[in-house]
Parts: structure tokens; sequence; C-alpha cells
């Protein structure tokens, strides 16, 4: 893991789905780049597990579906340390592999619910905190998906697609604040959430990777650590691709 020492210093983020994957490596990096990080999670043994191996990082269990448990989630980490600077908003899940009209309903509400709900939850629960120092770093996972959809993954692939529509529109909100709001469009990396998947889906998935390959969750926590960190001035409401080639627009 490269890290740039210094380059968190005193800021404070919270991630959602911090336990593992893409989220608990970027808190890693935050973390070893001198920032405070806040793992939010429903998995507890998993955020135990997060916790021991990051030093210094402080966790909740919170479901990200449930506004008002992100809300109080949000307050006291603000409470705690003055302020809170960064979200990277990863908690996700894939839902069945199923066509449109074989998807069970009940299912296609959990997953618009955590993937999309959650990250609206999320965002508006940090935004004010933000503002009150016109700062901010916010930093939405949604998918290749979101862009090209994929068969069998209707429900992932629709609110991947929200996740892309609500990060332009809460980034031109913020343009002329000190807050970024930018999400990023992974293809298929190494992840825990693949075991949500059937290998057919997997291997679907990664057919349509020009490098041949699934992405590695460290080149994914790179890319979300550059958005998080005060570089990314420039940047805001935008879709970041890392694909390994999959994505042409």
């Amino acid at each position: 893991m490269t890290t740039y020492p210094g380059r968190f210093q005193h800021r404070v983020a919270a991630i959602t789905g911090g336990a593992s994957g893409v989220g608990r490596e970027a808190a890693a990096r935050i973390a070893a780049e001198g920032g405070q990080v806040f793992l939010w999670d429903r998995d507890e043994a998993a955020l135990a597990a997060a916790a021991a191996a990051i030093p210094g990082a402080e966790t909740a269990r919170v479901d990200v579906a449930d506004a008002g448990d992100v809300t109080r989630a949000a307050e006291a980490a603000c409470r705690a340390h003055g302020r809170l600077d960064i979200l990277i908003a990863s908690a996700g899940i894939t839902g069945p592999t199923a066509t449109l009209w074989e998807y069970p309903v009940e299912e296609w509400r959990r997953v618009i619910d955590i993937d999309l709900n959650g990250i609206f939850n999320s965002c508006r629960a940090v935004v004010p905190l933000m503002l009150k120092h016109d700062y901010g770093r916010i930093i939405n996972i949604s998918s290749v998906a979101g862009k090209e959809g994929n068969p069998n993954a209707s429900a992932y692939s629709t609110a991947k697609a929200g996740v892309i529509g609500l990060t332009k529109s809460l980034g031109k909100e913020l343009a002329r604040t000190g807050i970024r709001v930018n999400c990023i469009t992974p293809a298929t990396f190494k992840s825990p959430i693949l075991s949500q998947l059937p290998q057919t889906q997997i291997d679907y998935m990664k057919s349509k990777i020009p490098m041949g390959r699934l992405g590695e969750v460290e080149e994914v926590a790179s890319l979300v650590c550059w958005l998080a960190s005060e570089e990314c001035s420039f940047s805001t409401a935008a879709t970041f691709d890392i694909s390994g080639g999959r994505t042409t627009y």
C-alpha cells in the first residue's frame, strides 16, 4: 500500500460499508495518512476485525437504509471530533441474479434501499455538517453496471445508475461551496461482495473487461483516496471510471 504521509492530517472520514472491501482499504489508507476514520457497517464481527487492523479506527453499527440511523452516526462522529470532512459511501449489495420479470419484489426494494437510498441518506446526513466548515469530500461508489446495465442484475444496475444521477445533482448544488461530490464506476474487482454472485455472473462480467482480469481493491481505493483529498479541488459532479478499459464514455 503506497501512502502519502500527512495527506489526511486533521481530517475526519466516515466510510459506509467500511468493514470490508474498498471501504476498509480506503479507511486503512486514510488512517495511515493521518486521518481519523469512522467505519459504519451492519456486520459487527467484521467491524471489530477492521477496527483491530486499522489503528485509531472507530466503529458504529449503521444500517444505511435507515435515515435516522445514519443521521445519528454522523452527528456522533462530528461531536467526537468537531467536524466531518469526508464521506465514502461504499455500502452495497448485489441482490439476486434473475431476469427482471422473475425478480422478487421485496428483493428489488432491498437493493434500492441499500444501494441508492442508502447513499441519499448518507449524503443528506453529512452535507449540513460539512457546510459548517465549508469543506468536504463525498465519494459515492457506483458501478459500470450503472452505465451499461448488467443482464440479470436489473435492481443493482438501476440503483447504481441512480447513484450517478444523484452525484451529478448534488455536486452541482454544492459547486459554489468547498464541498466536492464525485462518484466512481468500477468494473468488477476482487471484493467480498462477489460471494453474493454465482460464478457464471462473475465470469460474464470479467469477460467484458478488455484487460482480461478483475480489478484489485487497492487499485479502487487509490482513486477513492485521491478524490477524498484536498488535491481534488476542481472536479465535482463527475464520474470516474476504473474499469480495465470496459467503459467507453
